[in-house]
């Protein structure tokens, strides 16, 4: 069960380039933090400047407990100004942590297969949970898990070091300069009829075209599937409605959830991609 999220003080411990425009925050927190769940992720804010105004929501790429206080890692790509600013923030400053905050990834025990795809950063809340959640539940030791990475090129194919040698990893990217050469839905596609669609499960995060493109292709399969979506966000806890997307709800009625509060993790048959205009 997610425990009740908590506003803290962190001091950033590291924070390095991983890759171009992409780069790791190690921040040390409180042990009153809350763990967080795979999938799920937290709000950052530096206290010290009036800009970006509002915080960024960054997904949990890793968090431990040592003594005396807890780390969490943030894997994360520059975006923006807010974002950029964070990319050069020096050890020993501060930020403002909102979090754990959204719905994470569950995993049923009837799960034998694990798919991980991503897109992008979007390898960071699967990493969590590949190293919290799958090789230490009960049933862990019955599963299989094949990671299927995707990126523009092989210099961007980011936390490869969290998925070699802990799953069977398969990387895509566009240019071809590692693994297959096209988008990671493309490489997936390949493989998909190998799987039990009663015993597998895929779990996903990347941007909206790769989570669209896996809609099309899982449509005429069994294969369950979550999705992390990844939307822009102002207040993290579901009071600005800025980060609203189109669900489907049943006997063709529709409505809106909001992806910090609702998700950001969602089945993926719930998702409306081409809702109505209300005149």
């Amino acid at each position: 069960m997610a425990e009740k999220p908590s506003i803290a003080i962190g001091q950033v411990m590291e924070n390095r380039s991983v890759a171009p425009g992409h780069f790791l925050l190690t921040i040390r927190l409180p042990l009153s933090f809350a763990t967080p769940i795979p999938g799920q992720f937290v709000m950052i804010r530096d206290p010290d400047r009036d800009e970006p105004l509002l915080p960024r929501p960054i997904s949990v790429y890793g968090f431990q407990r040592e003594d005396g206080h807890a780390i969490l890692n943030l894997l994360c790509r520059v975006a923006g100004r807010g974002t950029s600013l964070f990319s050069r923030l020096n050890s020993g400053s501060t930020l403002t942590v909102l979090g754990p905050l959204g719905r994470g990834f569950t995993i049923d025990p009837d799960v034998r297969q694990i798919l991980l795809v991503a897109g992008g950063v979007g390898a960071a809340p699967l990493a969590f949970l590949l190293q919290e959640c799958v090789f230490s539940k009960p049933h862990s030791a019955k599963r299989q898990v094949t990671a299927y990475l995707g990126a523009g090129t092989a210099e961007l194919l980011t936390g490869l070091n969290r998925f070699e040698g802990f799953c069977n990893l398969r990387t895509a990217t566009d240019d071809g300069s590692c693994g297959y050469h096209g988008n990671v839905t493309e490489m997936l596609a390949l493989d998909l009829g190998e799987y039990d669609a009663k015993s597998t499960l895929i779990l996903a995060c990347g941007p909206m075209a790769m989570i669209r493109s896996l809609d099309l292709l899982l449509r005429d399969t069994r294969i369950r599937c979550q999705v992390s979506l990844e939307e822009r966000m102002a207040c993290g806890v579901g009071a600005c409605l800025g980060c609203v997307v189109a669900i489907k709800e049943g006997e063709g009625r529709n409505g809106y959830r909001r992806v910090c509060h609702d998700g950001p993790v969602f089945d993926i048959g719930e998702i409306h991609w081409n809702p109505p205009v209300e005149g």
